[in-house]
């Protein structure tokens, strides 16, 4: 694979640790590397696994040279400077929910779509909740056709980056120290408690975290005839998420068949051991490259075509800076 020079732009601490990890355990070879962030963290010297780097302010002029960009910026430096980096060349890749409902960006998650990286100079990562879910959905869907879903997440702090993570450490210390917790980036304290509210709520009653999972699974797997619904809950866990899922499928499931099939599928790990307790928890699935299911069973409820499962995955990895990764060794690979 060719040399490549590379820019994260603007990442929290959190997210682009896993990206550095995560060029290096894909083996991007990397010609240059370029760190670039907001004035209060410019010109601080970061360790890397390549060289030490030292972070720039970003500007316009940052984006000469470049031939791709991991964008983890947020929502307004991903408009604003986008389409700058497109414009000198350089393909971007952006974590941020800016680009992910235009119909002429692609969403990608590698395990499902990744012709859709092909030629594209602006392509979408996911939400975090949709992109671990495709990996396990998607080799089911494949197989049997599913008609609907029904979805409960377990979200971690981590989905407020590396603010949200302190947040739950803090409050749980100040719970020990019988003092009052502090409510910043959560609607309320998440030390000991879980909260069925992330993001703004919508008309219909459903907040724009739950009905992000029905859009993007939609366009990830091009197909809107699955009927979807969601309710997602913030958890007092650190990094990594997970979700337990009902699912009705178009053909009948044998459930050893389908345990089998998720056994083969890639960056999926199966957690098949009920003698001794082994199943998807978020300690195990943190750090982890693979999502953990398991709890592979015929729902008891509705017809014979309905299964349920449980998966785990780190949220920082799989959700955000190894998705972004895949895509860009993916479209490295089509230059």
């Amino acid at each position: 694979m060719e040399k490549i020079n590379i820019w994260i732009v603007w990442a929290t601490w959190a997210v682009w640790e896993e990206m550095l990890k995560c060029l290096e355990k894909l083996t991007i070879s990397v010609w240059e590397l370029r760190l670039w962030a907001s004035t209060r963290s410019a010109w601080k010297i970061k360790k890397t696994y390549l060289w030490n780097i030292k972070i720039k302010k970003v500007n316009d002029d940052f984006f000469d040279g470049l031939d791709y960009a991991l964008f983890s910026a947020g929502w307004d430096n991903s408009k604003k400077y986008a389409h700058i980096a497109i414009k000198k060349w350089v393909v971007v890749i952006d974590n941020s929910s800016a680009f992910r409902y235009e119909d002429n960006v692609p969403l990608v998650v590698p395990q499902v779509n990744p012709e859709a990286v092909k030629n594209a100079k602006l392509i979408a990562n996911p939400n975090c909740t949709t992109a671990i879910a495709a990996v396990v959905l998607y080799p089911i869907y494949k197989k049997y056709w599913l008609k609907k879903i029904i979805m409960s997440t377990y979200q971690a702090t981590s989905w407020a980056w590396a603010k949200g993570m302190q947040e739950l450490l803090d409050n749980t210390k100040l719970y020990f120290e019988k003092k009052e917790a502090k409510a910043e980036s959560f609607a309320y304290n998440i030390a000991f408690n879980l909260i069925p509210h992330i993001d703004s709520f919508q008309e219909n009653d459903y907040t724009k975290e739950e009905m992000k999972v029905i859009w993007e699974t939609h366009k990830i797997f091009w197909d809107y005839n699955i009927n979807i619904s969601c309710t997602a809950v913030r958890i007092p866990t650190l990094r990594a998420h997970s979700e337990s899922i009902v699912l009705e499928t178009e053909k009948k499931v044998d459930i050893e068949e389908l345990k089998e099939l998720l056994k083969n599928s890639s960056w999926v790990e199966l957690k098949d051991n009920i003698e001794n307790n082994i199943y998807p928890m978020p300690l195990n699935a943190t750090g982890k490259y693979n999502v953990e299911v398991w709890r592979i069973r015929k729902n008891l409820i509705f017809w014979n075509k309905w299964i349920e499962l449980f998966i785990s995955w780190d949220q920082l990895l799989r959700g955000a800076a190894l998705n972004a990764v895949e895509i860009l060794k993916i479209a490295i690979e089509n230059r």
